[in-house]
């Protein structure tokens, strides 16, 4: 999310996490529920509540359904993503180590699941592939390029980091978001989030460095930190572009399935390409036939990444973007803890402050947020 979205965000009303509609004083709209004569309070409660508040349970079995779709979603898939990256799968000729071979296939793998999903969901709404877009496919070609390189690096710094380390340091994205902001649109940001850009970094380099393992060199773990910032760097700059999209054509008339679309043709054309060009077709289609389970979880990576973007679009649609960062915030926290647990990751005392540290200060924005928003409100 860019730094102009959160301001715009931060301007906008908030709406309840759970909604309470309904007149519970009046005997003539409330659901009649007996409260019978059961002293268990809990069952008073539901039947009280019920009765006066039907919208309540609509809007916590909305609220429960993003929470768990987001959550399985997201966290299968970077689980997925480690064990594609991390596996000794049986060696073929051209990959001998065993190791999957491409990154690209990856990436390659996710958007063509995700072009699918966005045409029909583009079909379904607007009754039209094409014919309704303001955007032109062409304007999604530069974040495409760098959606596509940003996920590329994603997967190639796991053959050189932990899941961990990698998922701590996507938080220090703030910085290149600024810069791009800078850059793209000299865009002006308070003192207050250069400070907390700064403590992130210095969380998220206590954690790098306190994480640092035996079995990996020092040049090793520093192949994967700079594709950590090639990941940011490129990923900061998708998000800048996005919202340039958004600001020349209108926001109303690009919603975020023809964005989702946009973005997924242009990379599954760079992907194939890339594919193609450097000779890494021969090796997977190899590769994948000596170890078609590597193909299952490339299969199962790919309806994750899909459901996940649907999950997002659906969450911020009905709850707004701050509640959909505080689910996200805790999926990285759930999957770091999955990660130790699965791979045997060792998070030391001081790794676990770093990463106290990073998500303290990603839980205080999001509190500022909020804060802005009941000013706003009143």
């Amino acid at each position: 999310m860019t730094m102009k979205a959160e301001k715009q965000d931060d301007e906008e009303t908030m709406e309840p996490l759970l909604i309470e509609k309904g007149n519970s004083t009046s005997p003539r709209n409330a659901t009649e529920i007996a409260v019978g004569n059961s002293d268990d309070p809990m069952h008073q409660f539901f039947a009280r509540t019920l009765s006066g508040n039907p919208e309540f349970f609509v809007q916590a079995a909305k609220f429960s359904f993003c929470f768990v779709g987001l959550q399985a979603s997201y966290l299968t898939w970077g689980y997925m993503q480690e064990l594609i990256m991390t596996t000794q799968f049986q060696p073929t000729p051209s990959a001998p180590d065993g190791k999957f071979p491409s990154a690209a296939f990856c990436v390659f793998s996710n958007r063509f699941l995700a072009v699918i999903v966005a045409v029909i969901a583009v079909k379904i709404k607007h009754g039209a592939v094409l014919a309704n877009n303001a955007a032109p496919l062409w304007a999604f070609a530069p974040c495409a390029l760098s959606n596509t390189l940003s996920s590329w690096s994603q997967y190639a710094s796991l053959k050189y980091v932990s899941f961990p380390v990698q998922t701590v340091f996507k938080s220090s994205k703030i910085i290149p978001v600024m810069v791009m902001g800078k850059v793209l649109k000299d865009t002006s940001y308070p003192v207050s989030q250069y400070v907390e850009a700064f403590l992130i970094t210095v969380g998220v380099a206590i954690f790098s460095i306190a994480s640092k393992t035996a079995d990996r060199d020092t040049e090793t773990e520093f192949v994967g930190l700079i594709f950590l910032l090639m990941y940011i760097c490129f990923d900061s700059f998708t998000a800048q572009w996005q919202d340039k999209i958004y600001n020349q054509y209108g926001r109303p008339n690009v919603d975020p399935y023809q964005m989702m679309l946009g973005v997924n043709s242009s990379a599954i054309c760079i992907t194939t390409a890339g594919l193609i060009l450097s000779g890494d077709l021969p090796v997977v289609f190899e590769f994948l036939t000596a170890n078609p389970v590597a193909l299952r979880y490339n299969i199962i990576t790919a309806i994750t990444s899909a459901s996940g973007q649907l999950c997002i679009f659906y969450t911020i649609k009905e709850f707004g973007p701050i509640v959909f960062t505080i689910i996200m915030t805790t999926r990285q926290m759930f999957s770091i803890c999955i990660s130790a647990i699965v791979f045997g990751h060792t998070i030391s005392l001081k790794s676990f402050f770093g990463a106290l540290m990073v998500f303290s200060v990603i839980f205080y924005q999001i509190r500022r947020k909020y804060n802005a928003r009941r000013g706003g409100k009143q």
